[in-house]
């Protein structure tokens, strides 16, 4: 690759870095609310079944 096609390709990802900050908005407060719960409810679900993955584990090969 020469000089040439990387100063492309970086001014190319930088168009697109603009076009997409452009586009994107700040989540008001009912919105960001529904973001935290759902967040949470996949780390809580992730953490139960790791949990009931651990127990097994102990209960059965131990």
């Amino acid at each position: 690759m020469d000089i040439h096609s990387i100063t492309l390709k970086f001014k190319g990802f930088i168009n697109e870095s603009k076009r997409v900050l452009r586009v994107t908005k700040k989540p008001d407060k009912a919105e960001f609310i529904t973001i935290v719960k759902a967040s949470a409810l996949g780390m809580a679900a992730i953490g139960l079944i790791g949990f009931i993955i651990q127990m097994v584990n102990i209960l059965f090969f131990k």
